[in-house]
């Protein structure tokens, strides 16, 4: 039986801001990789067009917003990393920043910042944090430029039951989990490495597992363009298990689904048994 899967399974609303008072703009650095690849700038593959035309379904009076964002979404691999240029001055200021922040959150509890338990509690919290969210620091492109290779490989990729760590962007408490991934290779292919690489890049930001899977599958298709890109995220969000529903066995599965994934259940379905994650 084919299964239908609707774009909103993949392509959701992602963070727009782009500014920081500690992140000057720079320009995109090329990716560079083992082949002497001679391609038109008018040359784009089908899965990247797949990718840049897709959009949310139009409302009654023509197109929203949501879609013409969509639509204009610029690479994955071009986004800017929020931290990417920071010094290691401008770490220390940035934790000292928390810190503050934290020594006010403590009192605002109904704590003492001064007390023994808590002398230097304030400033662990804050390189937690900077530490949680170093995602910021370093982007894509930077991640899989030196490890695109020319291979003439046409079977399945899958990296599996990859562990990955994140913070829920409402709430700031962590979700975790396992990721697999899969790629049907297009006369090239990533390092192995890199794939996991990329999920920890994508994981260590203020997240939602909707958008993450996304990211990763489309950093992936960009970066080496293949014939297809699978993901699958199943965790476990700390916000539906110590506050809120408090539902201590539920779990969150998201799959995002490329090129022929998308098009051929056949090929759907083989990733879906060998990238299946196991109860955690």
């Amino acid at each position: 039986m084919t299964s239908e899967q609707s774009d909103d399974d993949i392509f959701i609303d992602s963070t727009i801001s782009k500014t920081h008072r500690f992140f000057p703009p720079s320009s995109p650095k090329p990716i560079t990789t083992k082949r002497n690849h001679e391609a038109s700038h008018d040359t784009i593959s089908p899965l990247i067009r797949q990718i840049k035309s897709a959009s949310l379904s139009i409302g009654e009076n023509g197109e929203n917003e949501r879609t013409v964002h969509n639509r204009r979404r610029p690479s994955v691999l071009d986004e800017k990393a929020l931290r990417e240029a920071d010094t290691e001055t401008v770490r220390e200021q940035r934790i000292d920043a928390i810190s503050r922040s934290y020594q006010d959150i403590l009192q605002s509890i109904g704590e003492d910042p001064s007390r023994q338990g808590l002398l230097k509690t304030a400033k662990r919290a804050a390189e937690a944090l900077v530490f949680f969210t170093k995602g910021y620091e370093q982007s894509i492109r930077d991640v899989v430029s030196d490890a695109i290779f020319d291979e003439e490989c046409e079977n399945m990729v899958v990296v599996k039951e990859i562990d990955m760590y994140s913070l829920c962007e409402h709430h700031m408490v962590p979700f975790f989990g396992k990721v697999s991934v899969g790629y049907l290779p297009n006369k090239r292919v990533l390092g192995l490495s890199k794939i996991a690489r990329i999920v920890e890049v994508f994981s260590r930001r203020l997240q939602v597992q909707e958008r993450l899977t996304r990211q990763i599958a489309e950093a992936i298709a960009e970066a080496i363009e293949p014939r297809g890109v699978a993901v699958i995220i199943e965790c476990l969000h700390m916000c539906m298990i110590m506050r809120g529903a408090q539902k201590v066995n539920s779990r969150t599965t998201t799959s995002a689904m490329l090129g022929e994934f998308r098009e051929d259940p056949k090929t759907r379905e083989e990733f879906l048994t060998l990238g299946r994650i196991k109860p955690f």
